[in-house]
């Protein structure tokens, strides 16, 4: 079983760092220690800017590993000690910074140098010799970019038989940043060149996002001072526009996307590509370098100051020319926090790499732990196959949109959004949420579906005394319109509460959605994801003081919901007290929940009440339940009241650093999920995801 793999680029700006994001997230899926290693970097040791690739993967994956332990060398330390003929000392000190790491990880990425500064062949030969005495299989990661399929193929079988000449096994090759055009074509000569080679291929086309430099990268590879704009320096520069002819010839140069380079007097070109920035009608520049290193007078500063959501303008102090010619050189980097960015990286690997079959070349040693990143994966993935459409009322907040588009690049749900169709296009446009261009809209009050809707609405509540104009009212409101198009199995689930109250959101489905036969209460459970494992919380937000017939049927509904999720479920009904040593009547109740919950599902393995130290520490349970089934190694905690719930994961979330993932309600016909007020981005997406699982689950 293989325990790592070294990734090697044969030329610069291969797309290396892309691949390795997908590498990451592939071999998290199933494996729970990854490590992350960089025998040699570019840059020098004590560079206030960190390698980019390592602060990559070291944030996005939240790896523990310090900076420092991530690499050997830096290229001018390497190149030193190969100049003085120490190259055996060098091979030596990588072993033991990789060595290191082999203790602590069952698998390691490693990554290969930048070709930048130095030589092909000394790169090749470093790299050869460092993955050979790694004793690591090879990935050769080809620049495709603007390549003949012919002259691909050629570049292609020299890196093999060179590497292959050197003892090394290469397990796979990827071609990066192909042109569209040649895919298949280069696809059908690769199967015929090495149809019996043990060699996998595949192709990865230019994208145009991946391409292009965030303006962030402009800023950072410039040393360009912004004068407006900090917070939109994510977006991209698609084009590079040089401004130096008068305003009525500019205009009908400019293209979505570009970045305007002109001098920092031409007040006229500045004020036209802000003006056609806020038109509807005209290309949206995204942003303004200024050479000269000067900001324009104060009457134009004053002016853009006055202006709101304006494109980042900044200047440089070199002149024009330069300038536009150093743009050309400036690569695109992919930020961790870059939620965009890494979406469209993920989306593209995974849509391109034939995962299972690569995993299985690598032959990575399984895990029965699951680490929090691996539980995403899995959630992502499981609701990827699904394929399910989810509804989102709150469709003009930044997160839940923000959150849609990772889910749209990422191919893992259908989206539809509510609210007023002008603004979201607006909220979509200021964004630059480009994967959200053609999504579906709908405004309730406009909608051919309200008087439908109100009718069904009219029908379930007329007992209630609800008037059909009354009905009309109600279903308008974006949380009952949404409800009812998953009742209505116009979409498959619905979350909400970014913005909205917990009432708000979920009363429509107690009104009309209902439970399911068998169930009288609605509760949530929590996917509590600690450093090694996933507990199940139930319930914390849901029920302020469950009976123990609900406190029963909370616990078998939990159990019902970890296993749809792959989690073994061991029930531990919580108290202060364990087995038969306390009494009072709340431990009366859990102890009554028990046996009606065992009563009702006679194979499910449950204990109560029992304290939370026995339920998931082992040697807790060896001294007060020895010879328990669940003691010591429950997966699924129901709690005895909301109170206790609540705060517990609280506690739990903030105090041992766990990713709290919910709540997820649970017990309704069809899937509606709540989110927090406070919610993040990745919050969101992880609940949309658990949506579409459920609403898979219940249509199968």
């Amino acid at each position: 079983m293989a325990q790592n793999l070294y990734i090697t680029a044969t030329s610069p700006k291969s797309g290396k760092s892309i691949v390795a994001l997908g590498l990451m997230e592939m071999t998290f899926r199933s494996t729970e220690k990854v490590g992350f290693f960089r025998p040699i970097i570019a840059g020098n040791r004590n560079d206030p800017t960190p390698d980019r690739d390592i602060t990559l993967i070291r944030e996005y994956f939240n790896l523990d590993i310090e900076y420092n332990e991530s690499f050997a060398y830096t290229i001018s330390e390497a190149n030193d000690l190969i100049s003085s003929d120490r190259e055996a000392e060098l091979i030596d000190g990588i072993l033991d910074k990789y060595r290191e790491l082999e203790k602590r990880f069952d698998f390691i990425l490693i990554e290969g140098t930048d070709f930048e500064g130095i030589t092909s062949a000394f790169e090749f030969d470093i790299n050869a010799d460092i993955a050979l005495n790694l004793n690591a299989p090879l990935l050769i990661i080809q620049n495709g970019k603007s390549q003949e399929p012919d002259n691909i193929l050629a570049n292609i079988r020299i890196a093999i038989e060179s590497f292959e000449d050197r003892g090394l096994f290469v397990l796979g090759t990827i071609i990066n940043r192909v042109e569209p055009v040649h895919i298949e074509d280069l696809r059908l000569k690769l199967d015929v060149e090495f149809e019996k080679s043990p060699t996998v291929f595949y192709t990865m086309p230019e994208n145009e996002i991946l391409g292009n430099p965030a303006l962030s990268d402009i800023v950072a590879a410039t040393n360009a001072k912004v004068l407006f704009g900090h917070d939109q320096l994510h977006w991209h520069a698609h084009h590079y526009i040089v401004a130096a002819m008068q305003l009525r010839n500019f205009i009908p140069a400019l293209k979505d996307g570009a970045l305007v380079i002109t001098p920092w007097d031409r007040a006229d070109i500045i004020l036209g590509a802000l003006t056609s920035a806020k038109s509807i009608d005209h290309p949206k520049v995204a942003g303004i370098v200024l050479t000269g290193g000067r900001a324009p007078e104060d009457s134009i500063m004053g002016l853009i100051s006055g202006l709101t959501d304006t494109v980042p303008i900044m200047c440089i102090d070199r002149d024009t020319y330069s300038v536009a010619e150093q743009m050309r050189e400036i690569e695109a980097t992919v930020s961790p926090t870059d939620n965009r960015m890494v979406a469209t990286a993920l989306g593209t690997f995974n849509s391109c790499i034939d995962t299972a079959q690569l995993a299985e070349k690598i032959k990575v040693a399984r895990s029965e732990k699951i680490t929090p990143k691996m539980f995403e994966y899995r959630i992502i993935e499981a609701a990827r196959a699904v394929q399910k459409h989810i509804v989102l009322p709150e469709g003009n907040e930044d997160r839940i949109l923000q959150a849609a588009e990772i889910l749209r690049r990422r191919d893992v749900v259908k989206i539809t959004l509510l609210g007023n169709k002008n603004e979201i296009r607006k909220r979509i446009s200021l964004l630059h949420l480009s994967k959200l261009d053609d999504v579906n809209i709908i405004n309730p009050v406009e909608s051919e579906l309200l008087e439908d809707y109100a009718q069904a609405y009219f029908e379930a509540r007329r007992h209630k005394g609800i008037t059909l104009d009354r009905a009309r009212d109600t279903i308008s409101d974006v949380s009952y319109f949404a409800t009812m198009m998953v009742q209505k199995g116009h979409a498959d689930g619905m979350v909400s509460g970014s913005v909205n109250t917990t009432q708000h959101t979920i009363r429509p489905a107690f009104e009309f959605v209902r439970t399911k036969p068998g169930i009288s209460i609605v509760s949530s459970v929590f996917f509590m994801c600690l450093p090694d494992k996933v507990l199940v919380y139930g319930d914390c937000a849901v029920n302020p003081n469950p009976t123990a017939e609900q406190l029963a049927e909370i616990a078998i509904a939990s159990s019902e919901t970890a296993a749809s999720f792959n989690i073994e479920p061991r029930v531990a009904m919580l108290s202060y007290s364990t087995g038969a040593s306390g009494k009072g009547e709340e431990v009366e109740k859990v102890r009554e929940a028990t046996r009606i919950a065992r009563e009702r599902a006679p194979e499910l393995k449950i204990e109560g009440p029992i304290q939370y130290d026995a339920a998931v520490e082992p040697s807790v349970a060896a001294t007060k339940m020895p010879n328990s089934e669940v003691a010591g190694k429950a997966t699924v905690l129901i709690f005895p009241d909301l109170n206790t719930g609540n705060n517990t994961y609280k506690a739990v979330q903030r105090s041992a650093n766990a990713v709290a993932i919910g709540p997820v309600l649970q017990g309704l016909n069809k899937p509606v999920n709540d989110l927090s007020r406070g919610c993040t981005v990745p919050d969101i997406v992880n609940t949309i995801a658990i949506t579409a699982i459920q609403a898979g689950n219940q249509s199968s």
